[in-house]
C-alpha cells in the first residue's frame, strides 16, 4: 500500500510539474510596466490627424502622447526609452478583410500564383509544382495548390482535371483560384465529393462541364466548397506550422489585428484555442461563415461569447452574395466587357437569391448581430442594399455598420445608399496594381475600371470606409495596399483612375482607426490616443513624404498590447 501511495504521490507532482510547465509556457509576454518613444514623427490618426513628437505607455496601454517635454514627466529609473531617431510611429495596422492563417498555406500546398506575385508561366510549370508535392504524400494523401490565375497562364485558360490526373491519379488533387472563388479537382477528387456529369449544379455555383457534358474539373463557387473543406483536414503539427508562417509574416509587416473572414466551426475553435494558447500573437477578428454556423448562431446554440477574450472577437457574421470579377463569377448589371465563353449578355450570378438574402440579413438584424457581406459586381450590391433595407425597415438597428466587403464595382448611386443606411464599404484598393490592366482590357471595360474601388468618392460624401488585401488572395503587404490606393498604378505602371486617388493620410486611416471604427473597436484600437492600447508600428520612414516610394517603407517593429512581436534588426 505504501509502494502504492508512493507512486500516486509521485504522480500527482509529476502531473502538478507539467501544469505549472504548461501553465507558464502559455503565458503571454508582459510589456514593460513603463516605456516612452521619443524624437520621432507620431502619427496618431486622432479626429484631427494630430501629429506629436512622443508618446508614453504603462503596462498595455496609452498613457500620454505629445512633445518631448511633454514626456518628460513619464520617463523615471525603471522607464525603457525608444530613441526614434526621426523615425515614424503609426498606429496598429488592421486587417479589414482576409483569411488567417491563409498566407501560411505554403508550407503544406504548392505555390501556383503567376508574376507579379510568383513566377509560374504556364501549365507545365504549374504541374511540376504539384509533382514536387507528390513527392512529399503517402499514397491518397490530399495534394493541393493555391494562386494559379487563368488569365497569366501563357495557355489563357484553367487546367483540367485530365492535366491534374497527368500528376497523379493515386491522390485526389485540388487547386484553387487566384480569387478563391473556384478550383480545379482531378477525377479522384471528384469522386471523393461525389460529383459526376449527372450531378445538378447547387445553389450559387457551377459543375463546369465539356460540350459532351463531361466534368471539366472546374468548380465555381459553392461547388468548389466541398472540396475547400476536405482540404482543411490537416495534422496539429501542420497547423501550427501554417499559424506561426502565417504570425510572424503578418508581424513583420505590422499587422496587429489579423482577420479570419470566413470561418467555419472546426476553425472558429482552432484559431481560438490557437490564441488563448498564446500561439498567435496578434490580436484576431473571426467571422464566422452564415451558411455553416448561421443557424447555430440564431438558435442559441453557438454563443459567440464563448470565443471573445481580450485578444479575439467574435461578433460578425460573414455572408457571401456574389464571386469574382476576374473570375467572372462577380455578379454585374451589364455584361462584362469580354464576353464569357461567347455569351455576350453574360454578367455572372448571385450566390443566393435576393430574398434569401434579405430573409438572412432580416433575421441577424433581428438577433442585434453585425454583419459582413461580400459583394464585388454592382448588381450584387443591389442586392446587399435592397436585403439590407428590408432588414432595417422590419428590425432596425441605430447604429449598424454592416460592411460590404470589397464594393469593387460601386456605383455613385449605391454609396448614397450606404450612407443613408449604415453600410460601410472596406475596399479591395490593390485590385488597381494587381488586376487594373485586365480589369480594363478583359473584365470591366475601361469606364468601369476607372471607377473601382471608389474611395475618394466614399471620402466626398463622408462615408467611412476601410481597405484590405484579402490575404491570401494577395501577399499581406500593407505598404503596397497604401501605395496602390494613394496612387493606383496597375502592375504596368498605368493609372487606373486618377480621381479616384486619396492622399497618403486618408488611406492610413483607413487602414487603422477607420478600420477599426468598422468592427466596433474604436474605443480601443486604431489611434494613439491616451487610453487605447498600445498596439503601434515603427516604421523606418514617414509614408506622407512621397507618394509613390510607400511600397518602399520598412517596418522596424511591431508592437501589440505594448510586447515587441517583431524587430528588424532581429532578422
Amino acid at each position: 500500500m505504501k509502494t502504492v501511495f508512493k507512486i500516486l504521490i509521485s504522480l500527482l507532482i509529476l502531473l502538478a510539474i507539467t501544469f505549472l510547465a504548461v501553465y507558464w509556457f502559455i503565458q503571454p509576454e508582459k510589456p514593460p510596466h513603463s516605456q516612452v518613444f521619443i524624437n520621432g514623427q507620431v502619427l496618431t490618426m486622432d479626429n484631427n490627424n494630430s501629429i506629436a513628437e512622443a508618446i508614453a505607455i504603462r503596462d498595455d496601454r496609452i498613457v500620454a502622447v505629445g512633445s518631448n517635454s511633454d514626456i518628460q514627466p513619464h520617463i523615471n529609473d525603471d522607464t525603457v526609452v525608444h530613441d526614434l531617431q526621426g523615425r515614424t510611429l503609426i498606429p496598429g495596422i488592421i486587417d479589414a478583410h482576409g483569411h488567417f492563417p491563409g498566407s501560411g498555406i505554403s508550407v503544406i500546398s504548392a505555390d501556383l500564383t503567376s508574376p507579379p506575385v510568383g513566377n509560374v508561366h504556364n501549365i507545365a510549370e504549374l504541374q511540376e509544382r504539384l509533382l514536387q508535392r507528390v513527392k512529399d504524400k503517402d499514397h491518397g494523401e490530399w495534394i493541393t495548390g493555391f494562386g494559379y490565375d487563368d488569365t497569366l497562364l501563357a495557355e489563357r485558360r484553367h487546367p483540367t482535371r485530365q492535366e491534374l490526373d497527368a500528376v497523379s491519379t493515386d491522390h485526389p488533387i485540388y487547386i484553387t483560384h487566384v480569387s478563391g472563388h473556384m478550383g480545379v479537382a482531378n477525377s479522384l477528387a471528384l469522386e471523393i465529393a461525389g460529383y459526376d456529369r449527372n450531378t445538378p449544379d447547387p445553389e450559387g455555383g457551377v459543375i463546369v462541364k465539356d460540350e459532351h457534358g463531361e466534368l471539366t474539373g472546374l468548380l465555381e463557387e459553392t461547388a468548389g466548397q466541398a472540396l475547400s473543406f476536405l482540404t482543411l483536414d490537416i495534422s496539429p503539427s501542420e497547423f501550427y506550422d501554417i499559424l506561426t508562417t502565417a504570425g510572424n509574416g503578418y508581424a513583420s509587416k505590422g499587422v496587429t489585428t489579423a482577420q479570419s473572414g470566413a470561418v467555419d466551426g472546426t476553425m472558429l475553435q482552432g484559431l481560438y484555442g490557437a490564441s488563448q494558447l498564446g500561439l498567435i500573437p496578434l490580436r484576431l477578428e473571426l467571422w464566422p461563415l452564415y451558411d455553416k454556423l448561421g443557424e447555430q448562431i440564431l438558435s442559441g446554440e453557438l454563443d459567440l461569447d464563448d470565443y471573445n477574450s481580450d485578444r479575439v472577437r467574435t461578433r460578425t457574421v460573414k455572408i457571401i452574395a456574389d464571386g469574382s470579377i476576374q473570375g467572372f463569377t462577380g455578379y454585374l448589371s451589364h455584361p462584362y466587357h469580354t464576353p464569357f465563353r461567347g455569351d455576350e449578355e453574360y454578367r455572372g450570378y448571385p450566390t443566393l437569391p435576393r430574398e434569401k438574402l434579405a430573409d438572412w440579413a432580416t433575421r441577424f438584424n433581428k438577433a442585434g448581430i453585425q454583419m459582413a457581406i461580400h459583394g464585388n459586381g454592382d448588381a450584387s450590391i443591389d442586392d446587399i442594399i435592397y436585403a439590407f433595407g428590408e432588414a432595417q425597415k422590419n428590425h432596425p438597428l441605430s447604429d449598424p455598420r454592416l460592411i460590404l466587403i470589397h464594393s469593387q464595382m460601386a456605383r455613385e448611386d449605391q454609396l448614397d445608399e450606404m450612407k443613408q443606411l449604415g453600410i460601410t464599404p472596406s475596399f479591395f484598393t490593390a485590385h488597381t496594381y494587381y488586376w487594373g490592366d485586365r480589369h480594363r482590357d478583359i473584365f470591366m471595360g475601361p469606364d468601369r475600371a476607372m471607377r473601382m474601388s471608389p474611395t475618394h468618392s466614399a471620402l466626398e460624401r463622408d462615408l467611412r470606409f476601410s481597405v484590405h488585401l484579402d490575404t491570401p488572395v494577395v501577399p499581406m503587404d500593407p505598404m503596397q495596399m497604401l501605395w496602390s490606393t494613394v496612387n493606383r498604378l496597375s502592375s504596368s505602371g498605368e493609372v487606373i483612375g486618377e480621381e479616384q486617388r486619396i492622399s497618403p493620410m486618408q488611406a492610413l486611416r483607413a487602414t487603422t482607426i477607420d478600420a477599426a471604427w468598422q468592427i466596433f473597436r474604436e474605443k480601443d484600437l486604431g489611434s494613439l490616443e491616451k487610453g487605447k492600447l498600445a498596439d503601434l508600428v515603427v516604421l523606418d520612414r514617414s509614408p506622407l513624404v512621397d507618394p509613390l516610394t510607400i511600397r518602399d517603407i520598412k517596418v522596424d517593429q511591431t508592437y501589440v498590447g505594448g510586447v515587441k512581436i517583431y524587430d528588424r534588426d532581429d532578422k
